[in-house]
C-alpha cells in the first residue's frame, strides 16, 4: 500500500506554509506536478478518510495529507492556498463563508465523532446539577451540550460548572479529577470510557443532528478547475464508502499511524458514521447550524447558504 506519508503541520510553522503555498498554487492550476494537498485533523477517526485517498487515487495525481491541530487551523489554510482541500469541521466553513473568505463545502465526510460522557456517580443527566463539565468554546460541542442540556431542564448557565478546555485536554482533565462529565470529539471520550467514563446522553437530538465534518476547498478552485475538484471528490467518496465497509482496517490503520490503542479507536469508530452526500436533509442541518453558531454568538453573521455548499461534483457522483 503506497500511501504518503503525512506532512505534520503546525500553526503559525511560516516555513512549512511557504512550502505548501508553491505545491497548492500548481495544483489549483491543474496539479502540475500530479500532487494535491489534504488538510486534516490528527489522531481522529471521524477525519481519517484522506489517509485512505492513494488508495483510490486517479492515475498521476497523488495525495499529501498535511495535519493540523484544529479545524480552524484548515480552513484557513484552504483560503490562503496553504492546501487545496480540507476534510474538517462543517462549522469552520460556516464561519468562514460568514466572513466572506473563499470557502465552499464539496462534499461531507463524517456524521457524528462526539460524545458527552461523564463519571460513574453521575449516573443520569440530573445528576449533572452542580456538577464541572468540560467543553470546548467557539465549536460546535458547546452548541450541542447547551442545547442538550436545556432540552433535558437544565440551565447551562445556572445548573452547572463548565469548563472550557481544549479537546486535546478533556481526557487528561477527567482522569485527574478536574471535571466530572465533558462533551468533546473522539477520541477523547472513548479515552475517558475506557477508564471508567460511560456515555451519559445523545448529544445528535438538535436540529444540527449528527452533522460534522465536510470536505471543503475554495470556491475559485472549483470554478476554475472543475476537473481536479471532481477527481478529488470521486477519491474521497470511494475512500469514504471503503473505510465504511472496513472498519477494521480503519482501526488498524489508525493505531499504525497514531500509536493508539485500539480499544479506543474501536470505540470511537463505533461513534463515527462515514458519508458523503450533501442532500436537501443535510442542507438543513447545516442550516440549523448555521443558525445556531449566530444565536450563540459564534459568528456575527449567518454564512450564504448558496455560498456554503457547491454540491455540482457530488451530484456528478449520485447521478445514474
Amino acid at each position: 500500500m503506497n500511501l504518503t506519508k503525512p506532512v505534520l503541520a503546525a500553526a503559525g510553522a511560516a516555513a512549512l506554509a511557504l512550502g505548501l503555498t508553491a505545491c497548492s498554487a500548481a495544483s489549483a492550476d491543474g496539479a502540475d506536478d500530479g500532487t494535491v494537498t489534504i488538510g486534516t485533523l490528527r489522531a481522529q477517526p471521524h477525519l481519517f478518510t484522506p489517509f485512505f485517498y492513494e488508495d483510490f487515487a486517479p492515475e498521476g495525481v497523488e495525495f499529501e495529507v498535511v495535519l493540523f491541530d484544529t479545524s480552524s487551523d484548515i480552513k484557513n489554510a484552504i483560503v490562503s492556498g496553504s492546501v487545496d482541500f480540507g476534510v474538517t469541521g462543517a462549522a469552520s466553513v460556516i464561519t468562514g463563508v460568514s466572513q466572506q473568505q473563499d470557502v465552499t463545502i464539496v462534499a461531507s465526510s463524517a456524521d457524528g465523532g462526539t460524545r458527552i460522557v461523564a463519571s460513574p456517580e453521575i449516573e443520569t443527566p440530573e445528576d449533572l446539577v452542580g456538577a464541572k463539565v468540560g467543553y470546548p468554546m467557539g465549536a460546535t460541542q458547546e452548541i450541542l451540550l447547551k442545547e442538550t442540556l436545556e432540552s433535558l431542564g437544565i440551565d447551562p448557565a445556572q445548573d452547572v460548572e463548565l469548563v472550557n478546555l481544549p479537546f486535546a485536554e478533556m481526557a487528561n482533565a477527567y482522569s485527574s479529577g478536574q471535571i466530572d462529565a465533558f462533551i468533546s470529539a473522539e477520541v477523547g471520550p472513548s479515552i475517558a470510557i475506557q477508564e471508567d467514563a460511560h456515555e451519559l446522553t445523545s448529544p445528535y437530538e438538535t436540529g444540527i443532528g449528527r452533522t460534522n465534518i465536510v470536505l471543503a476547498t475554495t470556491a475559485s478552485l472549483a470554478e476554475e478547475n472543475p476537473d481536479l475538484v471532481q477527481d478529488v471528490v470521486d477519491t474521497h467518496v470511494a475512500a469514504t464508502e471503503h473505510m465504511a465497509g472496513n472498519t477494521g482496517e480503519w482501526a488498524d490503520r489508525m493505531v499504525e499511524e497514531f500509536a493508539l490503542e485500539r480499544p479506543v479507536i474501536e470505540t470511537a469508530i463505533e461513534n463515527t458514521w462515514p458519508r458523503w452526500e450533501i442532500d436537501a436533509d443535510y442542507e438543513k442541518t447545516l442550516q440549523a447550524m448555521n443558525d445556531e453558531m449566530v444565536a450563540f454568538d459564534q459568528v456575527s453573521d449567518p454564512a450564504d447558504t448558496e455560498a456554503l455548499t457547491d454540491t455540482t461534483f457530488v451530484d456528478a457522483v449520485a447521478a445514474p
